[in-house]
């Protein structure tokens, strides 16, 4: 029986985490369920797995948590704050932690969960992005366990042998030559390039294959989401950017392959749901049911590649950028991109605008090196001003 916390149980992956610890009520028990301010929502999720914690992110929801608890009859302890997220991540109770907040919010909790040597889901991208170093170092020192639930990297991990999990050797001694990260391209692959400045926010939260949030949905349209994922990869698999090619494949059926010196390459396939790769972290090294159905390859019949249009995606190319300049390059970026996602779900700015406004901000902000967590939470704070301060 494991015990699992979830940071951010209300959104896309907490729903779905919940949903195969629902069909396996043998392996698993929740011990923390988190939400920002989803209260209705997080409140209904405590009447069905009944964790002994529950966390939100203000005093203000932590009471009116509290009341729809009480009406229930349900003796879930409410607490609220970051302080708190830490604590539910890292309590003794708690065996298994799925990293689901989206954005540099994920961080400390995510960094806590690695210091108290747990086993952690990782779906939040910002985590490795922003402090890649400090989260590889932590998990090494106190023994943790990093699953990937990225379908991408959840694919490239199970495409690997399982002797590299297992072994502290490089991914050349593997005879591993190079990741291919698998991108559908997201709604605008094949629009006119010169309408993309005519963007509208349905139009870009529209993606054709996964059901996201907004955030993660416009940077699925921008490719901001590959760029993060092609970090996220450098610090998971220790390959450096030069081995870390983007491939668009619009089907969303191979999530990812990994390239061999032997001339093999071996690819993951599978529907696109992310109750596939969350229950493979779970259970691994074990298999156990996910809900998902097998995919029908006859009925798909036809699997297509390209190479991505850095005209198109601007954004893929910054994500490469920072990742070559190191330090807090990684940080600065993410936040500006944060913000100016944000800006454009609030109409404040047009889509093209995203890409040029994260390129001002990391021109205007030079790396530097990134030796704790405060130096990240200062380069991250000084990005969102100098990106709030352009728009």
């Amino acid at each position: 029986m494991q015990h699992i916390t979830i940071l951010g149980s209300t959104g896309s992956i907490g729903v779905s985490t919940l949903d195969v610890v629902a069909r396996h009520p043998d392996r698993y028990r929740v011990h923390a369920l988190t939400a920002q301010n989803k209260v209705e929502e997080l409140a209904a999720q405590c009447a069905q797995f009944h964790p002994h914690v529950a966390v939100v992110g203000s005093a203000e929801a932590a009471q009116k948590l509290q009341v729809l608890l009480r009406g229930l009859g349900l003796q879930t302890q409410v607490e609220y704050g970051p302080a708190a997220l830490c604590a539910v991540a890292s309590a003794p109770e708690c065996d298994c932690v799925m990293a689901a907040i989206v954005g540099g919010a994920g961080l400390a909790p995510t960094l806590a969960a690695a210091r108290a040597g747990k086993k952690i889901l990782l779906a939040n991208k910002e985590a490795l992005v922003m402090s890649g170093p400090l989260l590889m170092e932590a998990v090494a020192a106190s023994g943790a366990i990093l699953m990937p639930i990225d379908s991408e990297h959840n694919a490239i991990f199970q495409c690997m042998p399982a002797a590299f999990h297992q072994q502290q050797r490089t991914p050349a001694q593997h005879g591993i030559e190079k990741i291919l990260l698998t991108a559908s391209g997201g709604p605008f692959l094949n629009r006119a390039l010169d309408t993309l400045d005519q963007v509208t926010c349905a139009e870009a939260i529209a993606h054709p294959k996964w059901v996201m949030g907004r955030k993660i949905s416009v940077d699925s349209a921008t490719m901001m989401n590959k760029g993060l994922e092609v970090i996220e990869a450098h610090w998971l698999f220790g390959v450096p950017a030069d081995r870390i090619e983007v491939v668009i494949h619009p089907q969303s059926v191979v999530h990812s392959m990994v390239s061999y010196i032997d001339g093999s390459v071996l690819a993951q396939l599978g529907n696109p749901d992310m109750r596939t790769p969350i229950a493979h972290a779970m259970a691994y090294p074990e298999r156990i049911a996910s809900g998902v159905a097998p995919i029908d390859l006859i009925k798909i019949a036809q699997l297509t590649f390209e190479h991505p249009d850095l005209l198109r995606f601007p954004c893929l190319k910054l994500a490469y950028d920072a990742l070559q300049a190191g330090g807090s390059a990684p940080a600065i970026m993410n936040a500006a991109n944060e913000i100016a996602v944000q800006a454009f779900l609030d109409g404040r700015i047009g889509f093209r605008a995203i890409d040029q406004l994260i390129a001002r901000v990391m021109a205007a902000l030079p790396s530097s090196p990134v030796t704790d967590i405060d130096t990240v939470f200062e380069q991250d704070r000084r990005a969102r001003d100098t990106a709030a301060s352009f728009i």
